[in-house]
């Protein structure tokens, strides 16, 4: 039986490729979370993407006990079963009214992973609205063939490369509003989207990518943290765990993913195979 989920949950899950919304953490643990980060940034120069972006559960020790939230991995549990690593995750900001955007894509683009039973959950730390930009699906395209992206590079573009699919019709999209505190969850194959942020506050959230320990990357052996039940493949190297918030061993590896994942050389799926 489902821990958190309904069997109808699930099925639909596996069916359109996405369901929203789930509660997770309190209004007030939401907005500290941002109080948190918003700390983090006004004690740096420059972007933050530029120091916490890829593996960002690693700068923060809170962050990566949010990870942990048992509501969190019950839910990944009821659709990839009890053995799960932590992949990655990404903050995804947009401030007020300045024009970033998130293209269509898929997540699995430049993973490499096989088989695709990977789960992006997508957590809010405020309100996620279609005025500020909140998440969109194309429902049951994950069972769609693996899509081209065009590498665009565009400067207000959140994706690493600007990746993005073209000529698509977008019109069933499906949006995913959340509140503060609420979390969506959809497969890796799913194309997505999100438009820029027309208000006047921040739009605040962080990706979390999971897959079961059986995930193996076919490009070359990654790293992950497991996060529930037993890793009996060995498939992955372990990121080390942040003994403390900005720990120095885990913002060398957040430095070296950064570059990694973002290096042209690594060919995206669709021409990989």
């Amino acid at each position: 039986m489902p821990k958190l989920l309904t069997t109808k949950q699930v099925d639909q899950f596996w069916d359109e490729g996405y369901i929203s919304p789930f509660d997770c953490l309190s209004s007030k643990e939401a907005l500290e979370c941002r109080r948190k980060i918003e700390t983090y940034e006004a004690s740096i120069d420059g972007n933050i993407s530029n120091y916490v972006r890829i593996k960002c559960h690693l700068a923060f020790k809170w962050l990566e006990d949010i990870a942990h939230h048992p509501k969190i991995l019950d839910a990944v549990e009821d659709l990839i079963g009890p053995d799960i690593l932590l992949y990655l995750s990404t903050f995804w900001f947009k401030d007020a009214n300045d024009g970033k955007f998130v293209s269509w894509h898929q997540d699995s683009a430049y993973y490499g992973l096989d088989p695709h039973d990977v789960v992006t959950l997508w957590l809010a730390f405020t309100d996620a609205t279609p005025e500020n930009g909140c998440m969109k699906v194309l429902p049951r395209s994950h069972k769609w063939p693996d899509q081209e992206h065009e590498e665009t590079y565009d400067k207000n573009n959140l994706l690493a490369r600007g990746q993005t699919i073209t000529g698509l019709d977008d019109s069933s999209a499906e949006y995913m509003p959340l509140k503060a505190g609420q979390f969506s969850m959809h497969h890796e194959r799913q194309l997505h989207a999100s438009g820029p942020n027309l208000t006047n506050d921040r739009r605040m959230g962080i990706s979390f990518t999971f897959l079961p320990t059986r995930v193996k990357c076919l490009l070359e052996k990654r790293t992950a943290i497991l996060v529930r039940g037993n890793d009996t493949y060995h498939y992955w190297d372990y990121d080390p765990k942040p003994r403390y918030d900005l720990d120095p061993v885990c913002m060398d590896t957040i430095k070296h993913w950064i570059s990694a994942y973002a290096d042209p050389q690594i060919p995206q799926e669709a021409i990989r195979k």
